[in-house]
């Protein structure tokens, strides 16, 4: 099983295609996506990127991490899995929502 990255602090103008050429001199790449702002229709600034071994995974890590990409130096670093209550929009708020339950006026 391949390794997740986070990629942080990528200039607004990188693409997808531009995020697996990065990668892809570090070993195989199973996909790489910048993360888009629906609303604005632009890249939020950073990316996930999915090595094929824990090894590259590393090797990508070690060589990307910290390195200037259109004036930006680039965060690298292991994925973390999206924690409980994250906004996923699956009730990540809690309760029912709404105003109560019974009210006589």
């Amino acid at each position: 099983m391949g390794k997740k990255l986070y990629v942080g602090n990528l200039a607004y103008s990188v693409t997808d295609a531009d995020l697996l050429k990065m990668f892809e001199a570090h070993g195989t790449v199973q996909s790489a996506q910048v993360i888009m702002d629906r609303d604005a229709g632009r890249s939020k600034g950073f990316g996930f990127v999915e090595m094929g071994s824990d090894q590259e995974a590393q090797a990508a890590i070690a060589a990307l991490g910290g390195k200037d990409v259109d004036g930006r130096a680039l965060t690298v670093n292991e994925a973390r899995p999206k924690a409980e209550g994250s906004r996923s929009g699956s009730g990540s708020r809690g309760g029912s929502g709404g105003y109560g339950g019974d009210r006589r006026y």
